[in-house]
């Protein structure tokens, strides 16, 4: 959790003024404009956060247990650079910001653990940049399917195709295509119900170097 290891007055702080909110899967927590409400760090489920434009929605960045979401306009003061979807059923804790300004007063050590959380959404945005600009649809789909397999040979997706492209930065029929292709290449089998089987690990991970 990103105040783990604060000190006792700040936590205090946070304790008293802390609201628990909980939004089943595809409830919006907020979204993109709008005036900042607090921070929401996530103590269960999945969200995903997104921001589209004519017409078209990609994945900024998706946070688990112990993510932050909101850091952003509560420094700055605008509103929310993008929209947050619960993925799953989430639970948080929401930060308003006058209770975070009460917390940094009695310990200044709660803007740094801000700070550090918010600087690690940027490092991980650089990296997202980095493979968005240098991978291939098919190699940021190897890579994907890799990843969610962690070894085995069944592979969930755990998403739909279409919350998949979000993810890899495309359109859903470009991440179908790619699918039928790995199919007809003997890499991937289909295994029922967005679940395939990898039957070509090498080609895949040759094709996850692009």
């Amino acid at each position: 959790m990103p105040f783990d290891g604060i000190r006792a007055a700040g936590r205090r702080e946070l304790e008293a003024r802390a609201v628990v909110r909980r939004y089943p899967a595809g409830a919006v927590l907020f979204t993109q404009g709008t005036p900042a409400r607090g921070l929401f760090v996530i103590t269960e489920g999945r969200v995903r956060v997104m921001r589209g434009s004519s017409g078209r929605t990609h994945v900024v960045h998706v946070e688990g247990p112990g993510g932050t979401l909101g850091e952003v306009p509560l420094f700055d003061g605008g509103g929310y650079p993008a929209t947050a979807i619960a993925q799953e059923d989430t639970r948080c804790i929401v930060y308003t910001p006058a209770a975070i300004a009460a917390a940094m007063a009695a310990d200044p050590s709660v803007a740094w653990a801000i700070a550090r959380a918010l600087a690690g959404r940027v490092r991980d945005l650089v990296q997202r940049l980095d493979r968005l600009t240098g991978q291939g649809v098919m190699a940021r789909l190897a890579e994907y399917v890799l990843a969610r397999s962690a070894g085995a040979a069944i592979v969930d997706l755990g998403q739909t195709q279409q919350e998949l492209a979000e993810e890899l930065g495309t359109v859903r029929e470009v991440v179908a295509r790619s699918l039928r292709t790995l199919r007809r290449r003997g890499v991937l089998a289909s295994a029922g119900r967005g679940r395939f089987k990898i039957t070509n690990r090498s080609a895949l991970e040759l094709l996850a170097e692009g």
